[in-house]
């Protein structure tokens, strides 16, 4: 079978109106993301039969664990594709968005004592502490580029809104406020985990967490030193038992209005790299997993303090 051409455009070599991630590689060698989205969304690469996707594909697009009644201990979901490069997809590059607190869109937490830290529920001086339904949320970054093995020593900065919407140091009311942000350095086999609260979901935008990955700890305070910048969606299930809380009041009907496929940053392939695997309960807290591959043999498209339309919906003032 013949191998596809890519179509030169003044941007580089596209296939199907989609850049490629590799300009210098085949069309067929353009990595799992590329072809997992192209995949999704019925592009071409559908008739590229015996370029052995199958299983990569089988594996993204499996559904996540369901919620149950179950404590929330992370499932084998979490470190299951550690080391296998060929099930890992380079996590897509998404938009910090507006309010992403790193000195690249105004204020800059990243600069202050104390942000590197596990439990982000409260202000860093410990001032204010959000409320909502508990989450610990927990990533582990493979390093593509070394052969997919565990990325011990980089640095993730993790931020997201509040069970309102709103967002530390941005919304009003909220502008001295720090909670909702950390920082975590990955151990040895490249996990990092946060203890905070779900967040809620505001007009426009699937329930999500923003992270931007840094080389190490010391490269934090410089926003654009980022070698990747995506967000974790949460599955519909445990949205939907979370936002029936009063807690949440707004969420369910915001939810309603929107699915990961409309989503402006989940909807280009359904996030199927990025949907979180959870469990738990509304009763006992819920745990939340996701495997992120980083390859740094490739630029970064993304950064923070991008809005437009990655950016999403402005989320509701106090």
């Amino acid at each position: 079978m013949s191998i596809p051409e890519p179509t030169q455009t003044p941007d580089g070599p596209a296939y199907e109106g989609r850049l490629l991630d590799r300009r210098d590689e085949e069309i067929v060698d353009q990595g799992a993301a590329f072809d997992i989205r192209t995949l999704v969304t019925r592009r071409g690469v559908l008739g590229l039969a015996g370029v052995g996707l199958g299983a990569v594909v089988l594996a993204a697009c499996a559904p996540p664990a369901s919620v149950g009644s179950a404590s929330p201990t992370p499932t084998a979901t979490s470190g299951a594709s550690a080391g296998d490069a060929a099930s890992v997809g380079e996590i897509p590059d998404e938009t910090a968005g507006p309010y992403p607190g790193d000195g690249s869109n105004g204020p800059d937490v990243l600069e202050d004592s104390g942000i590197v830290r596990q439990d982000i529920r409260s202000s860093i001086d410990g001032g204010a502490t959000a409320e909502g339904v508990p989450l610990t949320f927990a990533l582990q970054v493979i390093d593509l580029a070394s052969g997919g093995v565990p990325f011990a020593g980089v640095a993730v900065y993790a931020w997201h809104c509040t069970a309102q919407g709103e967002y530390s140091m941005y919304s009003s009311g909220l502008e001295d406020v720090t909670y909702l942000r950390g920082v975590q350095v990955a151990d040895a086999d490249g996990r990092v985990s946060f203890t905070s609260v779900f967040p809620g979901c505001y007009s426009g935008r699937w329930p999500h967490i923003h992270f931007e990955v840094y080389p190490d700890v010391g490269s934090i305070t410089d926003s654009s030193a980022a070698i990747a910048t995506s967000q974790l969606a949460l599955p519909e299930a445990a949205c939907a038992a979370v936002y029936a809380e009063a807690a949440y009041d707004g969420s369910a009907r915001n939810l309603s209005q929107i699915t990961l496929a409309s989503d402006n940053v989940f909807g280009d392939g359904s996030g199927v790299l990025q949907v979180a695997a959870v469990t738990g309960s509304v009763q006992d807290g819920y745990s939340a997993t996701l495997v992120v591959g980083v390859d740094t043999a490739t630029t970064p498209a993304a950064g923070g303090g991008q809005g437009g339309s990655g950016g999403g919906s402005q989320p509701p003032s106090s």
